[in-house]
């Protein structure tokens, strides 16, 4: 079995129809409203495994494409090679179990999931949830949502002048630092997890705040996130791939290969491994830094990092409005 990590170009067509898209991490989330060909290609992927050829349907891709479902789903991927890209459709309920997340996790598969519903169980990134584009007798993926470190929302100007409060998705070192290089005119706070950012966002009173998470994992909390900020005009997102990042982005660490890993990162991140890229990048982190005075623990931020000179790296990776929220505080 070969290791399932890099990207993977796919090609699915018949006399009437072609999709053409590329899926780039261990789990792609397709959502979208009726008849805009999600349940299409996935009968045309199933007919090709059924009927190969006489189908009338081409899949070219560098490894197995299937289609996965119904009660026996487990079964089925058990008997899979570890290195094929599953498909499953809308209406398979069992991919918001925690047996199919626990399942997924050890799996050296990647996993295409067309659902409208938000999957709470598995941590996928929020620039990997796809609609269908469709131009004629053509059909491509676009992402719903913008790239992981844009300022999100239309109703937005990027200004974040009046923000007054930083809410961060978790309560270790990323929520320490933030915390430190915070001043008296804006308060840093945790909200403990993903799950209770919007809960966090709500209990603000309507001052303008900015939400920081990992985007690597943020993805099963976007839809509503960005249903609230549609409607409301005071909460920015900025969504790193993750703390660590980061941290790697900043040139402190790694030299050369850092360098070359962030360059390409989907070629050196194996699914069976890493459940979601923020756990690689956590473990790149740790293992560059291991025994040195830049040693990184996940839980509890190391104080040199608020060093001047190490603070400021960090705080050139981010984009200009929220370096500018930080250094007016």
């Amino acid at each position: 079995m070969s290791e399932m990590k890099g990207s993977r170009h796919i090609r699915v067509s018949n006399r009437k129809l072609s999709y053409e898209f590329t899926i780039w991490r261990n789990l792609t989330i397709i959502r979208g409203n009726s008849a805009t060909g999600k349940t299409t290609l996935i009968g045309m992927i199933r007919e090709f495994n059924l009927q190969g050829e006489d189908s009338g349907v081409q899949v070219t891709c560098s490894s197995p494409c299937v289609v996965v479902e119904g009660q026996s789903w487990e079964k089925q991927l058990k008997e899979l090679d570890e290195d094929s890209i599953v498909f499953i459709d809308e209406g398979n309920r069992f991919v918001s179990s925690q047996r199919f997340a626990e399942v997924v996790r050890t799996s050296g598969s990647y996993f295409v999931i067309v659902t409208r519903e938000n999957l709470y169980s598995l941590p996928y990134s929020v620039t990997e949830i796809y609609g269908i584009h469709s131009a004629g007798k053509y059909n491509s993926m676009q992402r719903v949502y913008h790239e992981f470190f844009r300022i999100y929302g239309e109703k937005n100007s990027f200004d974040l002048g009046k923000v007054t409060e930083i809410i961060t998705e978790d309560s270790n070192s990323g929520y320490q630092f933030f915390r430190a290089i915070c001043g008296r005119n804006v308060s840093c706070r945790s909200a403990a997890g993903n799950s209770n950012v919007l809960g966090a966002v709500e209990k603000s009173g309507g001052s303008e705040v900015l939400v920081i998470a990992d985007g690597a994992a943020f993805g099963p909390y976007m839809g509503q996130v960005d249903t609230y900020q549609r409607r409301h005009h005071n909460i920015h997102l900025f969504l790193p791939e993750s703390f660590e990042w980061l941290i790697l982005k900043s040139d402190l660490v790694g030299g050369k290969e850092v360098k070359e890993i962030l360059s390409h990162p989907e070629d050196y991140i194996e699914s069976k491994l890493y459940f979601s890229w923020e756990q690689f990048f956590t473990a790149c982190l740790q293992r560059i830094t291991k025994g040195t005075f830049l040693q990184y623990q996940k839980s509890s931020l190391n104080s040199v990092y608020l060093h001047s000179r190490e603070a400021e790296a960090i705080l050139k990776t981010l984009p200009e409005q929220v370096r500018a929220l930080l250094n007016n505080v």
